[in-house]
C-alpha cells in the first residue's frame, strides 16, 4: 500500500504559540504510532504526517480543513498566496 508524507508549516501569532503547539500535538495523538510528528523551528510549528494514500484523500476532504478553520485566527499569514499554511505532500519512497 502506498504512503503519503505531508509537511505543513504554520506560523502562530506569538500570543497563541503555546496553545497552537498543544493543539497540533493533541491532534496527532489519535493516529497510529510513528505517523505524526510535530517539529518546532524558530517561530514556526511544523506537522509531519505519514498516511496511506486512501486515508490521505479522505482526511484532506474531511476534518483537516475544519480543524484549521477553527484555529486560523491563531495564525499569521505567510503571504497572500500561501495564507496560513505552507503545505508539501508527496509519495513516501522510503
Amino acid at each position: 500500500m502506498s504512503k503519503k508524507l505531508s509537511i505543513i508549516r504554520f506560523k502562530p501569532k506569538p500570543e497563541h504559540y503555546d496553545q497552537f503547539l498543544a493543539d497540533v500535538v493533541e491532534n496527532g495523538k489519535d493516529r497510529e504510532p510513528n505517523t505524526h510528528f510535530t517539529v518546532t523551528a524558530g517561530d514556526e510549528v511544523i506537522a509531519v504526517v505519514i498516511r496511506d494514500a486512501d486515508s490521505f484523500e479522505e482526511s484532506a476532504k474531511d476534518g483537516v480543513v475544519n480543524w484549521l478553520d477553527e484555529r486560523r485566527p491563531m495564525l499569521q499569514e505567510f503571504d497572500a498566496v500561501n495564507r496560513h499554511t505552507i503545505p508539501l505532500s508527496g509519495d513516501l519512497v522510503e
